[in-house]
């Protein structure tokens, strides 16, 4: 890839107000760029959804991170409706649930001893820093690729991710697995919030 002017859009606010014209970007610069895997979180299934306006997932490989089985809390098993999981599955999305890259034990030894890991201020300085989206979009890339759904991780591939719920973030990004998270590269923001 040669040098690049792209245009980026700042959003006002984070949320999930953003999430249509979050996915049209992507879809742009996936276009633009030749980039067929797209990496999104959704964590209730409404950026899934949206996201097959745009993305036809037999021309891409649209890759949904859900959070994982209790993560909020041993009374709810799932946030992501089973059946909805299902019906999107059926659709050609691909789903990762599972623990996520930047949290684990050390977000249990966070919140339960007060007790701040690595990993997790690394998360907070991201959150902090640039966005929540920021952060999730480096996440869920090194998740995607640990989880085997990226097949060729020398190709770039577009995430997306939010602010709580819907889509606010888009980045161009190098992916690497967790275990050489340093070798991960944003190469581009697309959109975030300010």
């Amino acid at each position: 890839m040669t040098d690049l002017n792209l245009e980026v859009t700042y959003f006002e606010k984070g949320g999930p107000q953003n999430t249509e014209k979050a996915l049209e970007i992507a879809k742009k610069y996936a276009d633009q760029f030749n980039i067929k895997d797209i990496v999104m979180a959704s964590t209730t299934g409404t950026t899934a959804e949206k996201s097959l306006d745009l993305f036809d997932p037999n021309e891409y490989n649209l890759v949904v991170m859900t959070h994982s089985y209790y993560f909020t809390g041993v009374n709810k098993r799932q946030e992501f409706p089973e059946e909805k999981m299902t019906d999107l599955k059926n659709k050609g999305l691909k789903f990762f649930i599972g623990t996520h890259a930047f949290g684990g034990p050390e977000r249990s030894m966070r919140i339960s001893l007060k007790q701040w890991g690595p990993i997790e201020i690394m998360a907070k300085y991201l959150r902090t820093n640039f966005s929540q989206g920021m952060k999730v979009c480096m996440e869920i890339a090194t998740m995607a690729v640990d989880a085997g759904l990226i097949e060729d991780i020398e190709r770039d591939i577009i995430c997306i991710g939010g602010t709580g719920r819907g889509a606010d973030t888009v980045c161009l990004i190098k992916p690497a697995p967790t275990s050489l998270f340093d070798k991960l590269r944003v190469k581009a923001i697309l959109a975030k919030p300010l």
